[in-house]
């Protein structure tokens, strides 16, 4: 598993993950774009389950996993879809010509979303797994309280004395208690980094809590009747004010897209289901060729 750079807006430099064993480029691509809270390599079981048929790439967005942001940037979720947007121009232009196929859960839904909405050709397909995407008004009540995954975030622990022991503390309460085994190494292994007191969090919780809390603030929701790129949408069972109720209205507004409601899951759904998800995107993605 190699890892590249490629330069996004602002002078913001991305780590992009070679995350399959072939040759760049032999086989036809497929970019992974992870979730709030998460990094590339959280893609990995995933990529195992499309090795041989697809060769897989996915990035860090900006503040994830090895890719830096300045402490006192300002939270544009249009940021994050420049992300993705470079990645797939970067990947298209110098890996294998021609437009490639996406996935996405939550954050990343959304960016893919936003990027092929600036440059179709770039993109075969997309797969979204409960984007965050929502209308600007009439969906949330007005006076529902702040976010509680922002508030939880900056309550987190960062440092543990060891990975193992970072692995023991997510494992014992959700949602990670209900990842894949692999799922949750790779999200700690990849992570965290060494630090004087054992191993330190990469995502700096600030960074990640304001993520959540700008996370409806974009206006991609206006633009998805234009959208031209083949859409999969899929979702957990609906809860009220969620991104599992937004969902079908999302496939609803984009011409010719699908959704589907995976009713074992949560909105951590790729992460719980690695080889399902991985099965769902090989299906569409051979399915556009």
């Amino acid at each position: 598993m190699n890892t590249f750079h490629v330069e996004s807006t602002n002078g913001i430099v991305l780590a992009l993950h070679h995350l399959s064993d072939c040759e760049a480029g032999s086989l036809p691509l497929v970019l992974l774009s992870h979730a709030t809270g998460f990094h590339g390599r959280c893609w990995l079981p995933v990529a195992k389950r499309l090795e041989g048929r697809f060769d897989v790439w996915a990035h860090d967005h900006r503040g994830y996993g090895d890719s830096p942001v300045p402490d006192d940037w300002s939270v544009k979720w249009e940021e994050f879809g420049d992300d993705s947007l470079a990645v797939a121009r970067h990947l298209t232009g110098h890996v294998r010509p021609g437009p490639l196929f996406a996935a996405g859960h939550s954050m990343g839904g959304a960016t893919l979303v936003m990027a092929a909405l600036r440059q179709p050709e770039l993109f075969r397909g997309i797969v979204a797994f409960e984007p965050i995407i929502f209308p600007l008004s009439g969906f949330r009540p007005a006076d529902l309280p702040p976010n509680p995954l922002a508030a939880a975030t900056r309550k987190r622990r960062t440092t543990f004395p060891s990975l193992a022991d970072a692995k023991a503390n997510f494992a014992s309460k959700p949602p990670m208690s209900a990842f894949r085994a692999d799922a949750l190494e790779a999200y700690v292994d990849h992570g965290f980094r060494t630090s004087p007191d054992g191993v330190t969090l990469k995502c700096n919780p600030e960074h990640e809590a304001r993520t959540y809390e700008t996370g409806g603030g974009h206006q991609t929701w206006d633009s998805l009747p234009s959208l031209r790129v083949p859409l999969w949408v899929v979702g957990s069972p609906e809860q009220q004010y969620q991104p599992s109720a937004i969902a079908p209205r999302i496939a609803e507004q984009v011409p010719g897209a699908r959704f589907e409601v995976w009713e074992e899951v949560s909105h951590f759904g790729p992460m719980e289901d690695p080889d399902r998800f991985a099965d769902y995107v090989a299906d569409r993605a051979t399915s556009t060729d």
